[in-house]
């Protein structure tokens, strides 16, 4: 294959199709999460995700886990931890059975503004999707996602919902 190729410029096309549709979603939902709720789209992904803890068996995650299902680095991460520890939203405490471990729980104050939230963060991908599904080139993007059957996903299982 050559750089002209047409099957990797259709593949570059479909690419940027999607990063659009992406960047496109996340600017509507960052808009109306601020807006409404004064959280970005990382901080309520964030929130999500370590809503969605528990006490059992590989309930905590690890910062590296929670890295990877926000996809940020573990340094952006651990940043965006403090600020949201700073708001009283997330609180750290030591693993009680491994010193060097730190677990991150939402508090009550980060649960009720999650809650509060969570319908801003849905009204805003459905309006985006919507928004996109009129642009003959993201529409059958939209359409795949719209089919998804995706299960609900408990603590570190893949990315959060957005």
């Amino acid at each position: 294959m050559t750089a002209t190729d047409p099957a990797l410029t259709a593949l570059a096309q479909g690419w940027c199709a999607l990063s659009a549709l992406h960047g496109r979603i996340e600017a509507h939902i960052e808009r109306a999460l601020q807006a409404r709720h004064d959280l970005s789209v990382r901080e309520y992904s964030l929130l999500d995700v370590l809503s969605r803890q528990h006490d059992g068996d590989g309930g905590h995650l690890q910062m590296k886990q929670v890295a990877d299902a926000v996809v940020l680095s573990q340094s952006a991460t651990t940043r965006l931890v403090t600020r949201l520890e700073d708001r009283g939203l997330l609180e750290r405490y030591l693993c009680p059975t491994d010193r060097r471990g730190i677990y991150t729980n939402v508090t009550e104050a980060g649960l009720r503004l999650l809650e509060e939230a969570r319908p801003t963060n849905d009204a805003a991908l459905r309006e985006a999707l919507d928004e996109a599904s009129r642009n003959p080139e993201l529409a059958p993007l939209v359409r795949v996602v719209e089919s998804l059957k995706v299960p609900a996903q408990g603590a570190g299982a893949g990315a959060p919902s957005r």
